[in-house]
């Protein structure tokens, strides 16, 4: 799977409802994050970072997927 069009300049993306990032460079090659990614965009729940890593994701209280 590729990166949605929405997203595909951003590394990382949040899920607002669950305050969990994804990291989008893992799209390809796990399902999880590719599932969890697509039913963020299909929701538009989700948040974009800048700058684009994920110590800011964290600053701003997400959490890292864990999967």
């Amino acid at each position: 799977m590729s990166k949605p069009t929405a997203l595909e300049h951003f590394r990382f993306v949040g899920d607002k409802r669950t305050q969990i990032v994804y990291d989008m460079d893992q799209i390809s090659s796990n399902e999880a994050v590719a599932k969890a990614v697509a039913d963020i965009v299909a929701s538009e729940t989700y948040a974009c970072f800048g700058p684009d890593t994920v110590d800011e994701a964290r600053n701003r209280g997400y959490k890292p997927f864990r999967g």
